[in-house]
This record gives C-alpha cells, sequence and structure tokens, in this order.
C-alpha cells in the first residue's frame, strides 16, 4: 500500500526545504502542512481571549508571513519539536501585534488559505468546555490532529479494502476489548477469525502509521518514542 503523496516528506524537513525559494513544490507542500495544523493554533488563540475573528486572522496571518518565508528563518530542528516551533513562533506574533498600536489589516490582501471554508468557530464551539492554560488547549488540539492524521492515512491505504474502514474504524477508536467482534462479523457477512485477523493488521498498522507520523514532528529520530508517551499522556489527561 502506497503513502500519499502529502505525506512523502518529513515535517521538519519541508519547512527547511521551503524556506529555499526554488526548491519545486516547497510551498504547496507547506500549505498542506499549514492546512492540517491551523485549529491547535486558532484554539490557542481563542483561549488567550481572541475573538473569533481576530483568531482566525491571526492564524492566517501567521501562515501567510509562514508561506512568505518570514519566520522560516526561525526554524531549526535543534531547538526541539515541529510543535514547539510553530506555538513559539505564533506567540512571538501575538506579542508583537498586540504591541502594535495600529496597523493595516493583517494578510496585507493575501491569503495562504481559506480558514472560512473550514468554519474555524463552528469547530472551536463544538469543543468541551475545559479549566486548561492556552498551552495546554494547544497541546491536546496538536495531539488529536496527529492522531486524525494517522486515521486519514490509514483510511486511504484501505480505499478498496472489500471490508469499509468505516466498518473497521470502531475497533481503533473504542477502547480495546469494548467492540465485540461476533456481532460485526455477521453484519459484514465474514467470520470472526476472518475479521479479527483484519483488525490485527490494521491495528499494527495504526501503530506504524502513529510512529512515523510522530517521528516527521521531532529533530531527533531517539525522541521518538519520548513525544509518543507525550502525545498519549496528553490525550490520556
Amino acid at each position: 500500500m502506497g503513502q500519499r503523496p502529502e505525506f512523502t516528506t518529513t515535517h521538519w524537513s519541508l519547512v527547511l526545504r521551503a524556506s529555499q525559494r526554488q526548491a519545486p513544490g516547497s510551498e504547496a507542500a507547506l500549505e498542506k502542512l499549514c492546512r492540517a495544523y491551523w485549529f491547535p493554533l486558532y484554539a490557542f488563540a481563542r483561549r488567550e481571549g481572541c475573538g473569533p475573528e481576530d483568531a482566525q486572522d491571526l492564524t492566517q496571518e501567521f501562515f501567510s508571513r509562514l508561506l512568505a518565508k518570514e519566520y522560516l528563518k526561525m526554524a531549526d530542528p535543534d531547538r526541539g519539536r515541529f510543535r514547539s516551533f510553530l506555538l513559539a513562533a505564533f506567540k512571538h506574533m501575538m506579542a508583537n501585534e498586540r504591541r502594535a498600536a495600529s496597523r493595516i489589516k493583517r494578510g496585507g490582501g493575501t491569503q495562504a488559505f481559506s480558514l472560512d471554508e473550514q468554519d474555524a468557530e463552528g469547530r472551536y464551539l463544538l469543543e468541551p468546555v475545559e479549566d486548561q492554560t492556552p498551552e495546554s488547549i494547544f497541546e491536546r488540539r496538536w495531539a488529536e490532529t496527529t492522531l486524525a492524521r494517522v486515521l486519514d492515512r490509514l483510511e486511504a491505504e484501505y480505499t478498496g479494502h472489500s471490508l469499509r474502514f468505516e466498518d473497521l474504524k470502531l475497533f481503533l477508536v473504542e477502547p480495546k476489548g469494548t467492540a465485540a467482534f461476533g456481532p460485526v462479523a455477521a453484519r459484514l457477512g465474514v467470520t470472526e477469525s476472518a475479521l479479527k485477523s483484519v483488525v490485527h493488521r490494521m491495528r499494527r498498522r495504526y501503530a506504524d502509521l502513529f510512529r512515523d507520523e510522530v517521528a516527521q514532528t521531532v529533530a531527533d529520530p531517539a525522541e521518538t518514542q519520548e513525544e509518543i508517551r507525550h502525545v498519549l499522556g496528553v490525550l490520556g489527561g
């Protein structure tokens, strides 16, 4: 099963490559990355007290500047994790924006991509009420986004499979042992042992993709296991 094109370059490598103006396809690749990780930053801005329009403008402006290569010079894998780089750069921009007494409309008329199409505030309003810091909210949304990307990759690999991914996904998202194999196998018209075999392979592939996704956000592969523990800890907290 092949990997989708947008995941063939690691996040850090993609950011560093995008800083080279002549790199083929660098802006398009980075735009895909921005689309994947805009919501943790939007949620951070809202938790910091920004209204919906300001939070959307700030997030849009941040990625516009990132794509314009103003912030890429700050990218340094030796400083740590990719999410830490994004949040630090975003907070730096927010601080500068707050200090500005007056400014032209954010973005200068250029958009990296349309947040309106993604209904940022509608998604935010569905968030549970949580007594956490903006940084904690960002960490959790980042972790959830990472898992969502893993599920997207896995679903792409199961396109055309005899058993639909939607029918199998519950064995991933529900706590192990919660979903009964018998009723699902009967509904799908397969034996229970055949279903268990498919789910076993799917879980192994899910774990591989999860490790790969996390590994793309750290500078040193040796940090991958520690980052996995962190992501799981954030989700379990």
